[in-house]
């Protein structure tokens, strides 16, 4: 392998998905102030995500709407107006 072409601030970290409220522990080098305990007691940096492989549809079989900035009203109304045209 080459020396030296690896990250520095590789290392462990806990990615919470809001959606489903499962928990990662997945080495990362994403910037991060927060801090969370891991089921092992070991405090690591946590990062806290919408969708992960919990909750997104193609890996759950499952079709759940995630909706933060009301994406999906301007969608259908867009929809909506194309189909009267």
């Amino acid at each position: 392998m080459k020396k030296d072409i690896h990250p520095k601030d590789y290392r462990k970290v806990i990615f919470f998905d809001t959606s489903s409220g499962e928990k990662f522990l997945i080495s990362s080098t994403i910037k991060t102030t927060k801090t969370e305990k891991w089921t092992d007691g070991t405090e690591y940096p946590a990062i806290h995500v919408e969708i992960s492989s919990a909750s997104h549809p193609f890996y759950t079989g499952k079709e759940n709407i995630v909706d933060t900035a009301g994406r999906v009203e301007k969608f259908k109304a867009r929809q909506a107006k194309s189909k009267k045209s």
